[in-house]
């Protein structure tokens, strides 16, 4: 079965390329300052064979832009971060544009979550603002159960296809963050189904291990892991940045693409990468998994 690619990481680049220090609103405010970033990485992932393109608003959630006092620029930098992701697809003349509907509370943590009612509340928002300029929405790096039925109550009655990538356990891939079974998502995803079933931003083995457990669903399956060593106990506090993480020395593009091997052995047919995964590495994917022959 063909592979489809998607691109990888956008906070790590723009924060990279900026030189800017990290904040809680992480990509959104490197975009709010220097969007011509957010584009050049957007062309990058392309140019190295990417045929999808994630938009830059995971971390544009109402939860985040309360607190830092932009509250009034939130449907702007959606439809900015849309407009900037949709003209870089056009200007490379394909591809498929993923509208991101990062996590409520905080990444990898459950904890500080509203309830599945607020959360599809607020999904069913970005969604509205979102459904002109996607094609599809990517609920990602989503780390529970609750917090998953929540997502995927919220893009219903939009007329987009949904995709879901849950994060799991770094030291056990069978696990979501929350410590439940990832086994049980397969019975939420029956009641609702998206049109496919990812896991994202763990690290590369637990996403092979997790793979193992949802390749039992019949939905497409896909993986884009993170480069990170590990997720600190300090990443987990709401309002910490990624100055508190660190990228592995052991993860080239090479390497990265071994791991892809494995996945597309397990059945799964979007692959890409997340954090600490840049264009290097996706244009290996496209190596591997393109190339004639």
């Amino acid at each position: 079965m063909a592979v489809t690619i998607m691109d990888g990481g956008m906070g790590q680049e723009l924060v990279r390329r900026s030189g800017a220090t990290p904040t809680g609103l992480w990509s959104t405010k490197i975009m709010m300052d220097q969007p011509e970033l957010v584009r050049e990485i957007h062309d990058d992932y392309f140019a190295a064979g990417a045929e999808v393109a994630t938009v830059n608003s995971y971390a544009i959630q109402r939860d985040r832009f309360g607190p830092a006092g932009i509250e009034d620029r939130y449907e702007e930098l959606h439809q900015l971060a849309c407009q900037i992701a949709c003209t870089s697809r056009d200007a490379h003349g394909s591809g498929i544009v993923a509208g991101s509907l990062g996590p409520l509370g905080w990444s990898y943590s459950h904890d500080g979550a509203p309830s599945a009612e607020r959360a599809a509340e607020l999904y069913s928002e970005i969604c509205r603002i979102q459904a002109n300029y996607v094609d599809v929405f990517l609920l990602e790096t989503i780390a529970s159960l609750e917090q998953a039925e929540g997502a995927l109550a919220g893009t219903i009655g939009h007329g987009k296809p949904v995709w879901l990538a849950v994060s799991v356990d770094d030291s056990d891939g069978t696990k979501l963050r929350s410590g439940e079974k990832l086994s049980d998502l397969l019975t939420l995803a029956e009641r609702n189904p998206p049109q496919a079933l990812m896991l994202n931003c763990s690290i590369p083995e637990a996403v092979t291990k997790g793979l193992e457990i949802i390749r039992e669903s019949s939905l497409p399956l896909g993986a884009y892991a993170n480069g990170f060593s590990g997720i600190s106990e300090a990443f987990l506090k709401k309002g910490s940045t990624v100055s508190s993480l660190s990228a592995r020395t052991d993860m080239s593009p090479e390497i990265y693409a071994d791991h892809a091997e494995d996945w597309a052995e397990l059945g799964t047919v979007y692959i890409g990468g997340c954090c600490e995964v840049g264009p290097a590495h996706i244009a290996e994917l496209v190596h591997r998994f393109k190339s004639t022959g």
